[in-house]
């Protein structure tokens, strides 16, 4: 489970954009936020891990939970549903624990 390059792309730009985010507005840095992790799953898919994008797109609807959420009991369980299901998306696709849904058997063995 070694990081590559998207990895450390990621890493370094989610600091950068909470760091930005402490200046801003609230829904404006979840917006940011939100906006960056759909391009990171766009990359995970293009790259040939589905299961990695839909963590991350489960991280996208948890930044869309922070932004358009209520504040209350249901605004903390979807954030926390989703942060949840992106990680297990994530760590299950990264130690093969997902079956290969990107690759054709073309000779049907």
């Amino acid at each position: 489970m070694a990081m590559d390059r998207v990895d450390g792309v990621a890493l370094v730009a989610i600091c950068g954009l909470l760091v930005i985010s402490l200046v801003l507005e609230n829904a404006l840095g979840a917006a940011m936020l939100g906006g960056f992790l759909l391009s990171l799953s766009v990359w995970r898919l293009y790259d040939g891990r589905p299961w990695e994008a839909l963590g991350w797109i489960a991280w996208v609807g948890a930044t869309v939970v922070l932004i358009v959420g209520t504040g209350g009991p249901a605004t903390a369980v979807a954030f926390a549903g989703f942060t949840v299901a992106g990680i297990g998306m994530l760590f299950g696709s990264r130690f093969g624990l997902f079956p290969d849904a990107w690759t054709v058997d073309r000779d049907g063995t």
